[in-house]
């Protein structure tokens, strides 16, 4: 699909999948307009930094004292879903600032503009499901029709999550660093406020400071190697303008056949390599009839080998008398 398509269709999908939330999930926000990771190690740095980034978000320490807190847990969602609304155009816009100083920024608008589609699709449905995961205790009977549509929900804001936290709304498709530089504000965001007032949640001071402090430092520690990674490896550096630097251009097979220098690929060679008609059949006879007389006629010009002679050998009289 093309980027200008936006991202609320980023494939095909048949009327079964549409009762899967995972299938929903990958079509709305993994569509085909963002690019796929060029290293395999950089993916899997992605997959590191996602975990830390989800401990940032929903807040891992609820799990540590005094059991699971669901709604602490909601509000830590609805938390993150405004940081995500306000802090990712901005710091995007802080980049769009430097990059403006090598090149023209107005042609990042289509990228710009599909990766913000991503970021209110996300939000709204976060704050959607939230909403309705608060008000399902009180609705009685009606519980039974909000029931299948949380759950519904729950898993695909969770399936959502999965990919928004690998592209980072598709911001790989303006610049592949943006999306480890989000994800370093975002969690250090995340964490500041804890920070700031002293809130541990009732933990010690040492428990309190890991777990407000591991996630982001861990993000940050990531997010440092895949875009040093993206510098040594690709050239691609944060602060050079997209349209300045070298397009990524996959490698070729390893068994691939070199090409000639100056043929076009897969272009076969013209004409016929075993002589003759270049459009005829190079395993057929060669033209003519093999089984015709050859040109010229050796056998006596104008007679006929096997008939009697033109005239009587035997002095022109009869051998037997008459």
């Amino acid at each position: 699909m093309a980027g200008s398509q936006g991202s609320w269709t980023g494939g095909s999908l048949a009327a079964r999948d549409l009762w899967k939330p995972k299938h929903v999930a990958r079509a709305v926000f993994h569509p085909a307009w963002i690019p796929e990771s060029i290293d395999p190690a950089v993916e899997q740095l992605k997959k590191i930094r996602l975990i830390a980034g989800t401990v940032a978000a929903v807040g891992v320490y609820t799990f540590v004292e005094g059991g699971f807190a669901f709604d602490e847990m909601l509000e830590n969602m609805l938390t993150a879903s405004v940081v995500l609304l306000f802090i990712t155009p901005l710091t995007v816009g802080v980049m769009l600032l430097v990059w403006k100083r090598d090149g023209d920024i107005r042609v990042l608008k289509p990228p710009l503009f599909n990766s913000l589609k991503l970021l209110l699709a996300f939000v709204g449905s976060i704050v959607i499901t939230v909403l309705l995961l608060q008000s399902a205790g009180g609705a009685g009977l009606f519980i039974l029709l909000l029931g299948p549509l949380v759950i519904w929900l729950a898993g695909f804001v969770a399936r959502g999550a999965w990919h928004v936290g690998a592209n980072f709304f598709g911001t790989a498709g303006v610049h592949r660093c943006l999306p480890p530089l989000l994800a370093t504000v975002t969690s250090w965001l995340m964490a500041l406020p804890d920070l700031l007032t002293g809130d541990l949640h009732g933990l010690s001071l040492g428990m309190g400071v890991l777990f407000i402090l591991g996630a982001p430092v861990t993000v940050t520690a990531i997010a440092l190697l895949e875009m040093r990674r993206l510098d040594q490896q690709y050239g691609i550096r944060l602060k050079a303008h997209p349209a300045t630097q070298t397009p990524y251009i996959p490698p070729m097979p390893p068994n691939a056949p070199p090409m000639p220098p100056g043929t076009p690929p897969y272009v076969p060679p013209q004409g016929n390599p075993y002589g003759g008609s270049p459009y005829g059949n190079p395993y057929g006879p060669p033209p003519g009839n093999p089984y015709g007389p050859q040109p010229g006629r050796p056998y006596n010009q104008g007679t006929n080998p096997y008939g009697p002679p033109s005239r009587n050998p035997y002095n022109g009289g009869n051998p037997y008398g008459s």
